[in-house]
């Protein structure tokens, strides 16, 4: 067969699977959504993706990924593909019973935790590698969720494709710089320690996802994958879901806020500083924190300081349509990160229309839009400003209207799940073809001249 000929049947084979629905493999080593953005993303994308007419098969550990269900996904289904679960409430870092152990990969998880280190990205790719070897034919195309595991290199039976968030690196330097000691230094290095394993994955992956410009540019600083590797498909909020509805009244002085761990990256310690602030001008201020209650540590201390116990209530495990209209009740929605590789709660309260006051880290700014315009923004880790434009929020009925309003109009236009799964299944095309295009022909043979 002559290279124009191969190229000719290559042209014509992709003309015809331009819209043929695919099988994806779709993996997360994290996927419940009530544990962060990663369980999120898995749960909506799959979703949209199945409604495109897609068959989409999610392969994860605990805590398992929550899916939808109704009779338009049928082609949505999860396989459990356990881990030892050692970081499970209420006995997280425990030690397995002898008669737990499979095999040598959980050996390798036991031992990873044993001193120290965060063993699932490793152990999870390694256990994803031997289930995709085994069903070699039954998907078009892998999309990894962020393990970025050795387990993922080489041969995993399809195409592969990378979603990275944003790097852990960003995590653990933020750790460290909020680290008061050098032995919690030498924890915070040991504990993200995976993160070496994840920078060599990522400068071998052929095609990488990520979800803002600003990630992308981390992706290239701090993981070293070559800029023509990254393609940037914006994620967002479920519209429909997430949308106003004028029959929930707004509680005055409510501000709600998400936060899915206590650590530096969120910055609800600023939020909560800010808090005390605006209460001297708002009596009736108050925060609504949908995340787990820490007992101790810095937010903690913070709200026993400032006298807050009242003032402070943290909620878990809520249905979604109580997190929507807990949005809707709010007089403000705050984003006090940090950082964010593109930040769902932004997106989320913008699409109900309440007013937005969110940080400038990372990329917040590219989904909450202009300060004044869809949002009022303010410098990542400063209190006073938080305070000061949460105050403002508060005081100004015609300026919530207008920015609420402007807020959702933003997201409407440029962040929905609908979106993400089109630009998503394009790159998995790409992939494939890509993948075909590189594949030796038919008429190869060895080169036996050496």
């Amino acid at each position: 067969m002559t290279h124009e000929a191969m190229e000719a049947g290559l042209r014509e084979g992709s003309a015809a699977d331009a819209d043929r629905p695919l099988r994806i493999a779709l993996l997360t080593y994290k996927g419940n959504p009530f544990c962060g953005g990663q369980g999120v993303y898995v749960r909506h994308l799959s979703r949209e993706l199945v409604r495109l007419g897609h068959q989409v098969e999610v392969i994860g550990s605990q805590p398992y990924p929550v899916l939808d269900e109704g009779e338009d996904l049928a082609g949505l289904s999860l396989t459990e593909l356990p881990s030892l679960d050692l970081y499970r409430q209420p006995d997280p870092f425990r030690t397995p019973r002898r008669e737990e152990f499979r095999d040598w990969i959980d050996a390798v998880e036991v031992g990873t935790m044993w001193t120290g280190g965060f063993p699932e990205p490793l152990t999870f790719s390694l256990r994803a590698r031997r289930h995709l070897r085994a069903r070699r034919g039954d998907f078009d195309v892998v999309h990894d969720n962020q393990t970025l595991g050795y387990g993922l290199l080489g041969d995993v039976g399809a195409p592969l494709v990378t979603t990275v968030h944003h790097p852990i690196t960003v995590d653990r330097q933020l750790e460290l710089d909020a680290a008061g000691s050098r032995r919690r230094r030498a924890s915070v290095r040991r504990w993200y320690a995976f993160t070496r394993m994840q920078k060599r994955v990522a400068r071998r992956l052929p095609s990488v996802l990520t979800v803002s410009g600003t990630s992308r540019q981390e992706i290239v600083d701090h993981l070293g994958v070559r800029d023509e590797r990254i393609h940037v498909v914006h994620i967002g909020a479920d519209a429909d879901l997430f949308s106003p509805d004028p029959s929930v009244p707004k509680v005055p002085g409510r501000i709600v806020t998400t936060s899915s761990a206590d650590v530096p990256l969120k910055g609800l310690v600023f939020l909560v500083e800010a808090l005390a602030k605006v209460r001297t001008e708002h009596p009736a201020a108050h925060l609504v924190v949908v995340g787990r209650r820490a007992e101790d540590g810095p937010v903690a201390q913070l709200i026993e300081r400032y006298g807050l116990e009242g003032s402070v209530e943290f909620v878990k495990g809520i249905s979604d349509a109580e997190l929507v209209d807990l949005v809707r009740s709010a007089e403000v929605a705050c984003v006090p990160s940090l950082y964010e590789g593109f930040s769902l709660p932004a997106a989320e309260a913008m699409a109900t229309g309440t007013p937005l006051v969110a940080t400038t880290g990372g990329a917040i700014p590219e989904v909450a839009g202009p300060d004044g315009e869809t949002c009022l923004a303010v410098p990542p880790g400063d209190a006073g400003a938080l305070a000061a434009a949460l105050s403002r929020m508060l005081g100004d009925p015609g300026l919530r209207e207008r920015l609420g309003a402007a807020g959702r109009a933003r997201v409407l236009e440029k962040f929905t799940w609908a979106r993400a799964a089109e630009g998503t299944v394009a790159r998995y095309r790409e992939a494939i073809a890509s993948a075909h295009r590189s594949a030796p022909g038919p008429d190869a043979r060895p080169d036996r001249s050496a």
